[in-house]
């Protein structure tokens, strides 16, 4: 190949995050050739920031440009189902942002879905959907690959690296990613989102947990699957009256705004997975492993490669310390190399490099497929206040 052509759909944070990276690209000449997005003033300004040599309304016409060889998916995710399946059937290779799909409703359901529609219903029309998506995806020859980044954060890269050279077991591993709420208005609509902040947030730490115990499984030579799900869900922010409700953004209509979820594999071994909108001083992300005889904390956020002391905001307008955090007074820990240490520069490469030498990605879809799985399984859990067996 010359040149690995792009097209891209949306034009929001996600799209922000993909094409910082894409720019940071090596070895691999890249053509930025269409995006697509609904709003004007959006699709001008991304053309203008990335480099796109042409703007769309219209979905089609990637599908329809034999030049563009790759779709990169940065669409909210009610819609990511359907273009997934439109662009594999369309010849093209699929990025896809996370999550992969969900639940958001259907004919005859009563709103909102979130409180109305049981989470069992939910899951098992997820498995149909991700049982349909995986039959396209075989009859295909192109790369499906997931836009999970922590597993290509390179604190979670060398975890993975430590575990196979040690031949580690791995007894037990706690992830979290929480923040003080979303930016996005339709956050609190299970309709759009799927859910709350677990399948907004925790699927992160979720898919590098499922990876790195994939890691340990392939350095030993077994198979370790999930075996079952427990999880608590619950929504406290709306006992908060609007003066106690001042600093927290989430606004949940009818999703969680606190969730966690305790995964057992087929080892017996464990795994605790925190994502909550409550929490106050930017966002938290990190997955920890408790080994038999090793200990690795992987921070991603905050961590401690500076540290800032401001006793006012005089010039620090357009400087960006880090992610939801509503003033830099005070100390602070501002996000540096902000896309390789969470791992966006690195899937980007990995990408490119899977289409261009014709191999598989390292997170592609049987990565997505558990994730959504143990998700919505967590779901049917914290509704029915059981366990639930996945396997």
């Amino acid at each position: 190949m010359e040149h690995i052509c792009i097209g891209m759909v949306g034009a929001g944070r996600a799209t922000e995050l993909h094409m910082n990276a894409l720019h940071r690209v090596s070895g691999i000449k890249l053509r930025f050739k269409t995006i697509v997005a609904r709003r004007t003033e959006q699709l001008i300004e991304a053309q203008k920031k990335y480099g796109f040599e042409r703007i769309s309304y219209d979905f089609e016409d990637l599908l329809k440009d034999p030049e563009i060889d790759v779709i990169d998916i940065c669409t909210p995710p009610y819609v990511h189902e359907d273009m997934i399946i439109k662009a594999i059937k369309a010849g093209k290779h699929v990025i896809c942002e996370k999550p992969l799909m969900g639940y958001f409703g259907q004919e005859g359901d009563r709103a909102p879905i979130g409180k109305n529609v049981s989470k069992r219903a939910m899951y098992e029309k997820v498995l149909s959907s991700i049982e349909n998506l995986k039959i396209v995806l075989e009859k295909s020859d192109k790369k499906f690959m997931y836009a999970e980044n922590f597993v290509y954060a390179p604190a979670v890269v060398k975890a993975a690296e430590i575990i196979k050279a040690k031949k580690s077991k791995i007894l037990y591993m706690k992830g979290e990613e929480s923040l003080k709420g979303s930016s996005s208005h339709v956050a609190g609509e299970w309709s759009k989102t799927g859910g709350g902040t677990f399948i907004r947030t925790g699927t992160h730490p979720l898919s590098a947990i499922l990876w790195l115990k994939q890691q340990e499984a392939e350095a030993h030579g077994v198979k370790i699957t999930i075996e079952s799900v427990m999880a608590d869900m619950g929504t406290v922010t709306p006992l908060l009256s609007d003066y106690e409700h001042r600093h927290i953004m989430a606004r949940p209509q009818d999703v969680e705004d606190t969730g966690t979820v305790i995964i057992k594999f087929s080892d017996q071994s464990r795994a605790v997975v925190i994502a909550t909108d409550t929490c106050l001083g930017g966002s938290k992300n990190y997955v920890e492993l408790y080994c038999n005889d090793a200990a690795i904390n992987c921070t991603l956020t905050m961590n401690d490669l500076m540290s800032t002391y401001f006793l006012d905001e005089h010039g620090l307008d357009n400087v960006y310390l880090s992610e939801m955090l509503p003033g830099k007074l005070g100390w602070n820990k501002p996000f540096i190399a902000d896309e390789i240490i969470r791992g966006y520069t690195d899937e980007m490469q990995d990408f490119m490099e899977a289409i261009y030498y014709n191999r598989e990605p390292k997170s592609g879809f049987k990565l997505a497929y558990d994730t959504i799985k143990v998700t919505y399984a967590a779901y049917m859990s914290a509704e029915l206040g059981q366990r639930v067996r996945v396997d």
